[in-house]
């Protein structure tokens, strides 16, 4: 199993990252900031626009380190990789399904099956540990709505019928995701999803989020040999990885839906934690992003009990398990990809 390690965040727009030994160095003009071994990270996301050395791009590929680089305000850059590690007969066996529908939609089916059951899951548990503080009529509504989302999926005939079934599910969940908020209410209001920009500071966490996790499936998807643009439920399109939205759309209720309601109930960060540009757009503040990145780490180092392993892992892990688990059903090992369904 893969041991969890460290992720280094830069967050500064004008650090620059390179190599020193067996070091990774940061440095802010010709003053060194830090330095640290680069054997203790499994991955290093990069803010910033200065950069880093190719030497040091080079040596993350080599050794299986994460690279990826971000605008200051979360938008994807790029990703390093290095000499595909993956097994080919793996690959092919991937993309002879992914241009198959009737092969693809079981996986897609599964993979929706587990985001929708993880959205009610949500909702449910809301409902349960606060049946006082919520409007409990709108969220039962909504886990119905869900339920009998959860059945159409089932029987769904093709990738675009799921599609559809998954977009409404998503809009009975969100419709009531501001219900899901049980303090801060004045300054974090949740009316819809929306995004390039985020418009408001639910928004703006949860795309940070999303960011974060899908930069995770990629890397898991790719640690365990699979290429993680080919995928089963979204469509090819040059500079997605789409696979690796596919292994994020089960885990977004779980591990970055969640969070942000945390964050926001508990008051770690608050109306102060964010800024809003001359167009509109919500975003975090540096150090609200400190604390938000600090907070993510801290929960991915936290233990459950995996629902079809029934073994104790790490939450950072369960990206690596979920594609370990796909991988063996494109292998053969398995008859049906399960999906990481939590309660």
């Amino acid at each position: 199993m893969k041991k969890l390690l460290n992720t280094l965040f830069i967050l500064t727009d004008d650090y620059y990252l390179s190599l020193e030994g067996e070091s990774v160095v940061i440095t802010e003009g010709r003053e060194k900031i830090g330095q640290f071994p680069l054997h203790i990270f499994e991955g290093i996301i990069s803010f910033s626009y200065s950069g880093a050395s190719p030497e040091l791009m080079g040596a993350c590929a080599a050794n299986g380190i994460g690279f990826a680089m971000f605008t200051p305000y979360g938008k994807f850059l790029c990703r390093v990789e290095g000499r595909s590690r993956g097994n080919i007969l793996l690959r092919k066996e991937q993309y002879r399904i992914s241009d198959d529908e009737r092969r693809s939609l079981p996986y897609a089916r599964n993979m929706v099956l587990g985001k929708v059951f993880n959205e009610r899951w949500t909702v449910d548990r809301t409902l349960r540990d606060y049946p006082m503080r919520v409007n409990g009529d709108r969220l039962r509504e909504s886990i119905e709505k869900l339920k009998t989302q959860v059945e159409k999926i089932r029987i769904a005939d093709s990738v675009s019928n799921l599609r559809g079934v998954e977009g409404d599910s998503a809009v009975d969940y969100f419709r009531v995701f501001n219900d899901l908020i049980l303090n801060q209410k004045d300054d974090f209001c949740f009316s819809g999803r929306n995004r390039r920009p985020p418009l408001d500071k639910v928004n703006a966490m949860l795309s940070f989020a999303y960011t974060l996790l899908a930069n995770d499936c990629m890397n898991a998807l790719e640690s365990v040999g699979l290429d993680s643009y080919a995928g089963f439920m979204h469509t090819d399109k040059p500079g997605r990885a789409s696979l690796a939205l596919d292994l994020e759309e089960e885990l977004r209720a779980p591990m970055a839906d969640r969070f942000v309601l945390t964050l926001i109930n508990k008051k770690m960060l608050t109306n102060k934690s964010f800024s809003v540009t001359s167009d509109g757009a919500v975003l975090m503040t540096d150090d609200s992003r400190k604390i938000f990145l600090a907070k993510w780490q801290e929960r991915k180092k936290e233990e459950i009990v995996h629902p079809y392993l029934q073994e104790k892992v790490k939450w950072g892990l369960v990206p690596y398990i979920q594609a370990l688990l796909l991988s063996r059903t494109i292998r053969g090992d398995l008859d049906e990809y399960p999906p990481f369904m939590w309660k």
